[in-house]
């Protein structure tokens, strides 16, 4: 059995597709006996879906560069 610590660094890892099988596996019988980190991957994959349905987007390298730029200037 992995620790609560474990399975909510798998739950992050499995929202962004980056856990293997086995993590995957591990974690889902994890969830079966505990509700609280049941409740923290259902509060969590709840959370990536809202992002994903206001379709946030961030600023591109290069306007992160330009932005940084100006406010150097400015000071």
């Amino acid at each position: 059995m992995i620790s609560c610590d474990e399975a909510k660094i798998i739950c992050h890892k499995t929202q962004y597709n980056d856990a293997s099988f086995w993590e995957t596996l591990k974690l889902r019988l994890h969830l079966l006996v505990c509700n609280t980190c049941a409740s923290f991957s259902k509060m969590n994959s709840r959370l990536t879906k809202l992002c994903e349905e206001a379709s946030i987007r961030n600023l591109s390298d290069r306007d992160k560069l330009r932005m940084k730029k100006k406010l150097d200037e400015n000071i």
